[in-house]
């Protein structure tokens, strides 16, 4: 017996979700519950890239190892998206290819960086004044965005390990989940509310402050990409403001007091 289409893709969803972000998502409530019985979120911290050895080289095989299999959900996405009767999965100047129709190639770089160091303003800047105000109500952990060591490899992997982060949360709980949301027949808000709720929890071991940001910003991005159908000034937009946050703090969060 066939499974019916609609059936199919909620399957396929919720594979995708447990190999990627949804799978994040229940880690981080766990944690967060874990943090909370603990001690006040005051007193809790969150390392975003942490060392995982103390061999310089160890470390740095472990580093690239996780940014290259964090990606692997992203191309079952995007093989999911391809309709294979027009191209070949990698085909991204096909009219079938989900590279194309998710906006996520080089078709327009400067419309598409200049739109990406807009959104990354637009989000940024209030996103400190959110984690002021998170940590002095006490719902939020202190952030330690990189936990690394200083090696001559410290940066380049903090870079490559921001421009993951905008690949996988953009391609898929934009670009993906809002066509698949599409197909279930889900009105565009209802669609947009649950990919930016999802955004938040997965970010919920953080703290409260940074759920309520990152849904927020899941709104925004959500709904530019229902205007532009491109994912890719989101993709750069975040790659930007991970690559502050983990460069500059490597490079000088202790000499400013935050390390």
């Amino acid at each position: 017996m066939l499974v019916p289409a609609r059936r199919r893709i909620r399957l396929e969803v919720w594979i995708v979700l447990g190999l990627s972000l949804g799978q994040s998502a229940v880690y981080s409530v766990v944690q967060l519950l874990d943090k909370m019985t603990r001690a006040p979120l005051a007193q809790g911290t969150s390392t975003l890239n942490r060392s995982q050895s103390t061999r310089e080289y160890f470390d740095l095989t472990y580093q690239l190892l996780d940014i290259v299999f964090a990606l692997v959900p992203v191309m079952l996405v995007l093989y999911f998206l391809t309709d294979h009767r027009q191209v070949a999965p990698g085909d991204a100047g096909n009219p079938g290819s989900a590279f194309r129709k998710l906006g996520f190639n080089f078709a327009r770089p400067g419309k598409d960086v200049l739109q990406g160091l807009g959104l990354a303003a637009l989000i940024g800047i209030p996103s400190l004044g959110l984690y002021a105000a998170g940590r002095a109500l006490g719902i939020t952990t202190a952030i330690i965005p990189s936990g690394l060591d200083a090696y001559w490899w410290t940066v380049p992997v903090l870079i490559l390990s921001a421009i993951r982060h905008g690949i996988v949360e953009e391609v898929i709980v934009v670009g993906y989940l809002l066509d698949r949301f599409g197909k279930f027949g889900w009105s565009t808000p209802l669609a947009i509310a649950v990919s930016s709720l999802l955004r938040g929890s997965y970010h919920l071991y953080q703290g409260f402050g940074p759920f309520i940001g990152n849904a927020v910003m899941g709104v925004v991005f959500a709904w530019i990409y229902t205007r532009t159908k491109r994912v890719m000034p989101l993709v750069i937009a975040h790659a930007l403001l991970d690559i502050v946050a983990f460069v500059g703090f490597s490079l000088f969060g202790k000499a400013v007091g935050l390390g």
